[in-house]
């Protein structure tokens, strides 16, 4: 199997590139060190295409080690025929290959394997081989009647022959692909209501009577069925036309005329797939459709993931973080410029104790004493009347002097707050006083703390824990991973947790990164990254460039400009006269460089061009301006809502049949996809993405269910294109109107369909022959 040729042709790759994309797996390269460090090698692949490549290339490795093991089976029970050999090793789907291995399979006792131990397989063999459709199958049946071998008649001799040619047409390749297909592309996924739920209202009853063909069945739609069929609320099945799949299947197995021995095989044929086909492709095609549906709700997961963790921040500012709640008090924590946590104290303004007058005096102190720019509250329980309390208390101070009160999302804050990492960094605070830093801490640097919580806890997904957890781990860590990479990282405040995720790192070497840190002090320079414990050669390789060292050694440690790069960085100054940092957001010198000049056989024109830019604005963070929203004061309950109120929120979830808004109601509002826009939406990832600032319509309450329905298919709002995410510097804070679509990145390369192996096909010579032959 040519792994490397079959990349070829799918992809569209050059030989060369294909080689060199393979050689870089195998060496251990990362996907963001590939697509950043060696653009010349790959073709300038960019992460999605290299991903698809490395899932592809992973397919089919497996796919591979499956075919050697299924061969050597086969062959040892002395039934590899050159044909079936060939069929192996054409196959390029690991359903197709289990189809074909299927027959050679070791398998418990059934009645087929029961009827050929009583000697009756001759005789089915004789029958498929009849060319005369009046055969007299009792004639036939008589000489397999044995009593020893516990045959007693004539109908027993022909039920085990029937049994026989049931699991040969169930086992057969082709006669499964054609119930498959069939179940694809012609059938209907359906549920009833059980019988305990009927005049129930659940949040499944869309689906009590329900039908939807296979074929088109959207993801979601697939996981709430799922869902629903777990909590055991409805039945779940599929329905196909079995009459024409038993005719189909008839046609191609049972070759001859209309008559007794017809009607014989066709009833043979009728009951191997009603009780041996039947349940397990229709478990096979649900299955399938399961992971189809769990890849598409990853991959908005990963969408969402994505954008939230390239969330703005609101910079090196203070920020005071609140934990609201009603008995137990709101846990205030203040924290520095860089995420330093400064003191914590427990405000009591909400009944129980309702002591607002002393909650006042101590948010003002801490106001005074630290001076935030910033005070966060957690939206969960209490938010909106700690946000009324905040304000109000602010009132005091002159105008001017009181800091922004922001309503943020608290998702994932207990799952840290729990965590080991949050025990090791805080370890004699409660758990509440480390959820109110990480609140904190998130507004000022969201990709910085989210990455101490695991992806799945962050709010961001839809039927996460419905989904294949290892497939769902896998991607998500490919987010952060490419998320941290993109950014880059401080390697003298990163911790720990962030480091993890940095090309070419693992928790080891980062754990040992920080203890160095911590005992020799801040690096001074990339070199001396090589003397941490863990990190040698090929480590460093990967990981140098996307660690930052601000105020060190070499100002081109503070940037993207990989270390291998730096001879390049030289000539480029002394072709000027100048030093290496005053050409560094030297515009006009830079201007002057001619790239070409600078290529070799090590640094191509790709990689020449990246340091140009690079040297243009060092370090700098590609995400988006930081901005928030505001809730409307008089709305902070879901009884507060009327039809048609017009209120602005953010998005904090985007599904395949739309978006969560957070409107101040402590419950998420959901926008349809058929009220997104006035013209027809596919996918709501099109038009809007998590974070961004709307304005919708209220056109649907359901306080009992906790439902909300908006529209942003607002006439008098007139759209407004979002900053593309990694394009502009952050700044410090300024309001942002509501926005529309934003920009896109680039979608995953479709794979193309393979091709389907071909049946077996067995013509003995003539009934005579077989009959001397298996009866001697």
């Amino acid at each position: 199997m040519n792994i490397e040729l079959l990349l070829r042709k799918e992809y569209g790759l050059q030989e060369s590139q294909a080689k060199n994309i393979l050689a870089l797996f195998e060496s251990g390269a990362t996907i963001p060190f590939m697509a950043r460090y060696r653009k010349e090698a790959t073709g300038n692949l960019d992460e999605i295409e290299l991903r698809n490549i490395r899932e592809r290339y992973d397919y089919y490795t497996e796919l591979s080690a499956r075919k050697e093991t299924v061969l050597k089976t086969i062959e040892s029970q002395g039934r590899l025929t050159d044909e079936l050999k060939k069929q192996i090793e054409r196959c390029l789907e690991k359903n197709a290959l289990e189809d074909l291995y299927l027959p050679y399979k070791p398998k418990r006792k059934t009645r087929a394997t029961t009827a050929r131990e009583k000697g009756l397989e001759p005789l089915i063999t004789a029958l498929l081989a009849l060319s005369d459709p009046g055969t007299d199958l009792a004639a036939l049946a008589a000489p397999f009647v044995n009593a020893e071998k516990g045959v007693d008649s004539v109908e027993a001799a022909l039920a085990g022959a029937a049994d026989i040619f049931a699991e040969q047409v169930a086992e057969t390749a082709a006669h499964r692909d054609i119930v498959r297909t069939t179940y694809f592309e012609k059938g209907a996924f359906s549920s009833k209501v059980r019988k305990e739920y009927e005049g129930k209202k659940t949040k499944f009853e869309m689906y009590y009577d329900f039908k939807a063909p296979v074929k088109g069945m959207a993801s979601h739609t697939m996981l709430a069925l799922r869902r629903a069929e777990k909590e055991e609320v409805v039945l779940f099945d599929i329905e196909a036309n079995d009459e024409a799949i038993v005719a189909a299947l008839t046609r191609d197995a049972v070759k001859i005329g209309t008559g007794p021995v017809q009607t014989f095989l066709a009833g043979a044929v009728k009951d191997g797939y009603e009780r041996l086909m039947k349940a397990s492709l229709t478990a096979e095609v649900r299955v399938d459709k399961k992971h189809e549906a769990d890849r598409e709700a990853i991959r908005v997961f990963e969408t969402n993931l994505h954008e939230l963790l390239l969330s703005p921040p609101a910079g090196q500012v203070t920020v005071l973080g609140l934990d609201p709640g009603f008995r137990t008090g709101c846990k205030l924590a203040a924290v520095g410029e860089t995420g330093n946590f400064l003191e914590y104290d427990t405000l009591f303004p909400h009944e129980p104790r309702k002591d607002e007058t002393g909650a006042a005096k101590t948010l003002l102190a801490f106001v005074r004493k630290h001076k935030p720019k910033y005070i966060v509250i957690g939206n969960g329980t209490a938010s909106r009347e700690t946000e009324r309390f905040a304000k109000q208390a602010l009132k005091a101070l002159s105008e001017g002097n009181a800091p922004k009160v922001l309503l943020v999302s608290e998702a994932g804050a207990s799952v840290y707050s729990a965590s080991d990492c949050a025990i090791r960094e805080f370890p004699d605070l409660d758990l509440t006083i480390r959820s109110a830093i990480s609140i904190a801490r998130r507004f000022q640097d969201p990709l910085s703390e989210l990455v101490k919580i695991e992806p799945k806890s962050i709010g961001v997904g839809q039927y996460q824990h419905d989904v294949d957890q290892t497939l769902l781990k896998k991607k998500l860590d490919e987010v952060v991973e490419s998320c941290v990479n993109y950014v880059g990282v401080d390697v003298n405040s990163a911790s720990a947790e962030l480091l993890t995720y940095v090309s070419g790192l693992n928790r080891l070497v980062a754990e040992n990164i920080v203890k160095a840190r911590d005992k020799k002090g801040p690096f001074k320079n990339r070199k001396a990254l090589s003397d941490v414990p863990r990190l040698g050669d090929r480590a460093f390789e990967q990981c140098a460039g996307f660690l930052r060292i601000k105020g060190g050694d070499n100002p081109l440690d503070d940037s993207a400009v990989h270390p291998e790069s730096y001879y390049i960085v030289e000539k480029m100054a002394e072709g000027l006269n100048l030093p290496v940092a005053a050409l560094i957001r030297n515009s006009e010198a830079l201007a002057k460089i001619d790239p070409a000049a600078f290529t070799d056989d090590k640094t191509g024109a790709l990689t020449v061009k990246d340091i140009l830019e690079e040297l243009k604005k060092p370090g700098r963070d590609p995400r988006s301006q930081f901005a928030y929203a505001e809730f409307r004061e008089d709305v902070s309950e879901i009884s507060h809502l009327k039809e048609g109120m017009i209120l602005e929120g953010c998005v904090t979830n985007v599904a395949a049949f739309g978006a969560f808004v957070d409107i101040g109601v402590h419950q998420d509002g959901l926008v349809h996809v058929s009220k997104m826009a006035q013209k027809y939406v596919k996918d709501p990832g099109e038009v809007v993405k998590v974070g961004q600032i709307v304005k919708v319509k209220v056109v649907g309450v359901d306080e009992a269910l906790k439902r909300i329905s908006l529209s942003m298919r607002l006439e008098e709002i007139p759209a407004k294109p979002a900053p593309g995410a990694g394009h502009a510097p952050h700044g410090q804070g300024e309001r942002r109107e509501p926005q529309g679509k934003p920009g896109q990145g680039k979608s995953a390369q479709p794979v193309k369909p393979q091709p389907k192996p071909a049946a077996f096909q067995k013509k003995p010579a003539s009934i005579q022959d077989l009959i001397k032959k298996f009866q001697g």
